[in-house]
């Protein structure tokens, strides 16, 4: 049975699957139910009180902008979604959470209009605009990264937000887009969806290979925003900041609950608890019940009859009782313990076309350190972790390791993976069922089992995997080796949230010392005891705790990269300061604005919040007009007032560093 759509344009003319602009003339189905027998479309859960996939919440006064009711798609036998649910209200921040493989992608395409569902309806409210961010954007027909962009504005929108955007998130529009990285991709596809402003926003992995500067400005963009989000993400700190409804994905149901982020984890794991005492309770009723059918009284027929139906019953729940996915087990097969000191680096520098990467930069490194080195893409941060580990050489200074140090790395490429080999291949380098691990050998099913592959994966090619079954066989093939020095290279790139509480508890559990790039703040801060920071021209510093405590040491956020500047601004800016730049000092009032526009800033976006906040009530427009007019204005008007701030502060900023560099 095909899904019920609610008279949403046809396929061809929503454009390539790489960001779509929807303008919807929707008239609902008739009937609008699912099959039949379930007059509301929906399955309840009754072991948990609630429907699984409670489509609106009672406290929602506005129609949902989109509604998808009773999802079911089946992908190569295998049921992958079976009781769907997702709506969402103007002005809702929607996280969409799940495993790996659970859909969550899936869902968000058939939001989209992308596919269509075996079974279920779609309805899109009319008028309606809405964006899709997909994992992999098409460039193709576009000379350059502005071209991209602006093909998706809409004849009304405001061709200023093309260049703007890419401008934010660190590109000039010249760009070829077949030489982006997967990066400078990302923000290019980023760019195209934010652009148009719509009404509704599902953006499906928004913050894969983004770096911090750009995943924190995305954060402060999107709050400041009044349309509704869907947002699908596997960074912690990024849900927490904006998500206020969440939905579950699992084991082919939604369940809605109207928390964020912050607080899912924990209602999750009470559920799942309790789900657990109640799949408990029914093995000891089955129990019980067989035991009377061996041993009770049969004295009256019809009574054993009806017992025997309750029976076959219980095991009939029981068979078909889906267990929550199992958890990864994760641990790094570990070598004889290293010397004291692990790595010492004295005054090292790296350059690359005469522009400093690393400059006159020392450290020590001891036994059981965890060290996290963050900064924009491009800064440095893999150059630096190659110099430290003997990778490469510096071009000045020295790098000593110490005693007995076994390295063992995660590349975050992942070049060395050939798309052609079953998974069985690259965990043993195709040579027969085993894979050494930390020197014992295992079978490579069992020891596949620990990364959560089924043993019918193991033939599967890895073209097949997804982005995190692959970053999970990169896991597998670096924790199998020996080592007392591990060195993690973007580990945390796309894996569930499961799977990363597992990463986590691996690197406590290691004895050896570990040094990782990241940009997750609460990985970082869940990981690491101190962390590397590119505070420019070459300068590293060196910061103690994680994420957080460096921020609060650093009273700034990662400082962003600039696009490279032309051939002659370079030039101009390799060129020696003036003298009048040499005897320029800042004055009272650049010293006095410099201290206090941070301040400034801070309650700027702090007002912008409490307006938003305001703003997200769905009935406010009809509830007092007069009240929603004022806050609109109110809100334009702070955002360009930090708008301002900010670059006032970056002026100050550039102007006391040339200042300082031209005295020293």
């Amino acid at each position: 049975m095909g899904a019920q759509i609610s008279n949403v344009p046809a396929l061809a003319s929503l454009g390539r699957d790489d960001g779509i602009s929807q303008s919807h003339d929707v008239i609902p189905a008739e009937g609008e139910t699912g099959e039949p027998g379930s007059p509301s479309g929906r399955h309840d859960d009754k072991r948990f009180g609630f429907p699984a996939g409670r489509a609106i919440s009672a406290a929602m006064a506005a129609p949902p902008l989109i509604q998808l009711c009773d999802i079911a798609l089946t992908f190569g036998g295998t049921p992958l979604l079976t009781a769907a649910d997702l709506s969402v209200s103007p002005g809702e921040r929607v996280c969409l959470v799940g495993r790996n493989g659970s859909g969550k992608s899936t869902l968000l395409k058939i939001a989209a209009g992308l596919i269509e569902a075996d079974h279920g309806t779609r309805f899109v409210q009319p008028g309606a605009t809405l964006r899709y961010l997909p994992q992999e954007p098409d460039f193709s027909g576009h000379a350059t990264t502005l071209s991209y962009v602006e093909a998706g504005l809409a004849p009304g929108d405001d061709r200023y937000q093309a260049r703007y955007l890419l401008e934010q998130l660190g590109l000039d529009g010249s760009e070829d887009p077949a030489r982006l990285s997967g990066g400078e991709a990302r923000r290019t596809a980023l760019a195209r969806t934010l652009a148009p402003s719509p009404d509704i926003l599902l953006l499906d992995e928004l913050t894969n290979h983004l770096d911090l500067p750009a995943i924190e400005w995305l954060e402060r963009d999107l709050a400041a925003r009044r349309c509704a989000l869907v947002l699908i993400s596997h960074d912690r700190r990024f849900l927490e900041t904006l998500s206020r409804v969440t939905v579950w994905l699992d084991r082919g149901q939604t369940r809605r609950l109207d928390i964020g982020f912050g607080q899912f984890e924990a209602r999750r794991d009470d559920i799942l608890a309790e789900e657990e005492r109640e799949q408990h309770k029914l093995d000891r009723k089955i129990a019980a019940e067989e035991h009377w059918v061996r041993y009770g009284v049969t004295a009256r027929r019809k009574r054993n009859v009806r017992r025997m139906a309750q029976l076959q019953t219980l095991r009939e729940t029981r068979r078909t009782w889906r267990a929550a996915a199992g958890k990864a087990e994760i641990a790094a097969a570990e070598a004889d313990k290293s010397g004291t000191l692990v790595i010492e680096a004295k005054r090292i520098a790296k350059a690359f076309d005469g522009r400093p990467i690393v400059s006159d930069f020392s450290t020590r490194i001891l036994r059981g350190d965890r060290i996290g080195i963050v900064g924009p893409n491009g800064g440095g941060k893999t150059t630096l972790l190659g110099l430290l580990t003997g990778a490469s050489k510096p071009d000045a200074g020295t790098v000593r390791l110490g005693a007995n140090v076994q390295v063992a790395a995660l590349d975050q490429d992942r070049d060395d993976l050939n798309p052609d080999w079953t998974l069985t291949e690259a965990l043993t380098g195709g040579r027969g069922d085993t894979v050494s691990v930390g020197g014992q050998t295992r079978h490579v099913v069992s020891y596949m089992k620990d990364f959560l592959f089924t043993p019918e994966q193991a033939r599967t090619p890895l073209r097949a995997l997804s982005g995190g079954e692959r970053g999970r066989i990169m896991l597998a093939r670096a924790f199998a080796k020996s080592s007392n020095l591990l060195v993690l290279d973007e580990p945390t790139n796309d894996l569930d949230l499961e799977t990363l509480d597992v990463l986590e508890e691996a690197i406590a559990d290691y004895d050896g010392t570990v040094i990782l790039i990241s940009h997750d703040r609460d990985f970082l801060d869940r990981t690491v005891n101190a962390v590397i920071v590119p505070e420019g021209d070459g300068r590293w510093t060196e910061y103690a705790g994680g994420y957080s405590d460096m921020l609060a040491q650093r009273g700034a956020d990662v400082v962003v990269k600039k696009a490279p500047a032309p051939a002659k601004e370079r030039a101009a800016e390799s060129s020696p300061p003036s003298t009048a730049s040499m005897k320029r000092r800042l004055s009272f009032n650049e010293k006095y604005a410099l201290e206090n526009l941070p301040k400034q800033i801070a309650a700027l976006e702090a007002q912008i919040r409490a307006l938003q906040t305001t703003l997200d009530d769905p009935t406010l427009y009809a509830r007092d007009r007069k009240l929603f007019d004022e806050t609109s204005a109110a809100l334009a008007r702070a955002q360009a007032e930090l708008a301002a701030a900010e670059e006032k502060w970056l002026e100050l900023e550039i102007l006391r560093e040339d200042i300082e560099n031209a005295q020293s």
